[in-house]
């Protein structure tokens, strides 16, 4: 019998009479906040758990509370008997209204096991209340069952986040690139850190090291007051620090700095590394930070006219001679820059997905393109950008399409568990497992290689990753057996 694997937003029906293992299993895989339980309620609204004569109001605080948490979204096990059918109906209705996923645990414990269980507990349900509930049991189980899409047997359970709960963990016959996106820079020794990461990831087979562009930390991922480095005074120090992977912005903010200016420092970033430098180029969004050292932020028609002058200028740039340039937004009497890249041209990624602007930059102007999303929604703009490549004359595999996912992985999920509790210790009050799950795309080594592989067969060619405790030791080694299972 296999673990229960459930999304964060399920809700979980327990069905089965008094001590047959419902509360001591609930207890066993779920926090209390996340357990409705009957006799919990009786205790509240009546005078103990057992108060028999408090049990319609104990199901009407029981029902209320099962609503509110289904419509937030919250983990919900709802701990009773599990042998009315219309509160079965009811719970079922509340559910699907919300798209919440709904799954029945029976509990089909011999009756002399729950007669002993029973006659040990303080208080105790009366003998002949449990012999009925055995009866009743027997007789409609299978018809509670029948109710529900996904029935189990007691087992261990996996929370899984909603990227991940198709997975089987069965792996797939892919070739995949990965590269690492640096995020955060915490802790005393934050260029020290940043060094080990580097050589950790070129050690793991990571073919490229990216860092955000920003100024400020962004919400996404942190507090504001938490440090940010400067992007391409970063990426030079981690080229120090290594000697094959390609180092680039995920992705260099098209209002950030003059085109000219982070043309040149990307051919600088490319000679000092001796040809790996990538250039990512996005139109940018966040208002705060412009404001924060006195830039503006360009009406959004403006930034895409931008982005596309630079998509046009900087390979004239990094080329021979020294041509004008008459662009959009940008112009300039002679595109000269010295030292030339090593490379013949510094390959340029185009972030983001909007498949009516973005998308048709890349297929026209770019080597490759940053998608977001689970497998279904990259299918479909990976298609997108196909057309937009067939419309721009461009042979569609001239363009690599990339991915970025924010990832947790544990060996196995006991080490998961074990991340993920580190990562609920750090986050900022209120924060809960599920959210960190969702977040982060909490699972196992198994579970990643199947969605890395879904990926793959969606037209993904590169997976960018965001490693959650990337700032952990251990954490970029434990990435590697990934790494391996798409090698060549």
């Amino acid at each position: 019998m296999g673990p229960i694997r459930l999304s964060t937003d399920a809700v979980v029906v327990l069905a089965g009479p008094s001590a047959s293992g419902k509360s001591t299993w609930a207890a066993r895989w779920f926090r209390p906040e996340q357990i409705v339980a009957s006799d919990d309620l009786r205790a509240v609204v009546g005078t103990h758990t057992g108060d028999l004569r408090a049990s319609d109001d104990a199901f009407a605080v029981l029902d209320e509370i099962v609503s509110r948490r289904i419509e937030r979204g919250l983990l919900t096990v709802i701990d009773t008997l599990g042998m009315n059918l219309d509160l079965i109906d009811r719970w079922r209705s509340l559910a699907g209204a919300s798209d919440r996923p709904i799954h029945l645990v029976r509990f089909d414990e011999k009756p002399a096991t729950c007669r002993k269980r029973n006659a040990a507990r303080t208080p105790s349900v009366p003998a002949k209340v449990l012999s009925a509930q055995l009866s009743k049991w027997e007789e409609v189980g299978d018809e509670v069952a029948a109710r529900f899409d996904a029935v189990h047997a007691p087992a261990e359970v996996h929370v899984v986040g909603r990227s991940l709960l198709g997975t089987t963990g069965t792996g797939a016959d892919h070739q995949l690139g990965f590269g690492l996106l640096v995020s955060r820079f915490d802790g005393p020794d934050i260029a020290g850190r940043l060094a080990e990461i580097a050589r950790e990831a070129e050690t793991a087979g990571f073919g490229h090291l990216w860092v955000m562009d920003h100024f400020i930390q962004i919400p996404q991922v942190g507090r504001e007051w938490d440090s940010m480095l400067e992007s391409t005074t970063t990426l030079g120090w981690l080229a120090a620090h290594t000697q094959r992977v390609g180092v680039g912005a995920l992705v260099s903010g098209i209002t950030h700095r003059n085109i000219g200016v982070l043309g040149h420092a990307l051919a600088t970033l490319d000679v000092l590394s001796g040809g790996r430098a990538r250039c990512g180029l996005g139109v940018g969004w966040f208002a705060r930070e412009h404001r924060a050292i006195g830039m503006d932020l360009p009406a959004l028609d403006d930034r895409y006219a931008l982005l596309e002058d630079a998509l046009e200028f900087l390979p004239l740039l990094w080329g021979p001679g020294a041509p004008s340039f008459e662009g959009r937004r940008f112009s300039t009497p002679e595109a000269i820059g010295y030292p030339r890249p090593i490379q013949e041209s510094i390959p340029i990624l185009v972030g983001g997905s909007g498949p009516r602007r973005t998308l048709r930059l890349a297929a026209k102007y770019g080597d490759a393109c940053n998608l977001f999303g689970e497998p279904d929604t990259v299918a479909e703009l990976v298609e997108v950008l196909r057309q937009h490549c067939v419309e721009a004359n461009r042979d569609p595999a001239e363009v690599e399409v990339t991915q970025l996912s924010s990832i947790l992985v544990g060996a196995d999920h006991a080490d998961l568990r074990e991340r993920l509790g580190q990562q609920v210790a750090a986050a900022p009050a209120g924060a809960t497992p599920e959210d960190l799950v969702e977040r982060t795309n909490a699972g196992t080594v198994a579970e990643h290689i199947d969605r890395f592989g879904r990926l793959a067969d969606a037209g993904v060619e590169t997976v960018i990753v965001s490693l959650a405790d990337v700032d952990q030791p251990g954490s970029i080694e434990a990435f590697a057996e990934i790494i391996d299972e798409f090698g060549p």
